[in-house]
């Protein structure tokens, strides 16, 4: 995984938005894992970014769902 202080070009651009738009102000370690094809990070995160907007359900209820099935699954993530 690249870290945020190795992260050059689109990369850079990639962690700084997804820190913007994080509840926590950091880059998510899930995110990190795809740091070596910015291309598919950018990908799931403007998916990410548009399945945790608001809309029939809150930001909340969403996390509270993914929580519960990575809990389901065994996944830490």
């Amino acid at each position: 995984m690249v870290e945020e202080a190795d992260a050059r070009g689109p990369l850079a651009e990639l962690y700084a938005s997804a820190k913007a738009h994080s509840v926590s102000g950091t880059v998510p370690a899930i995110l990190k894992t795809m740091s070596l094809r910015p291309d598919f990070l950018a990908a799931i995160h403007g998916a990410s970014h548009m399945h945790f907007t608001d809309g029939a359900l809150t930001r909340a209820q969403h996390e509270m769902i993914a929580s519960y099935v990575s809990a389901l699954n065994r996944c830490r993530y």
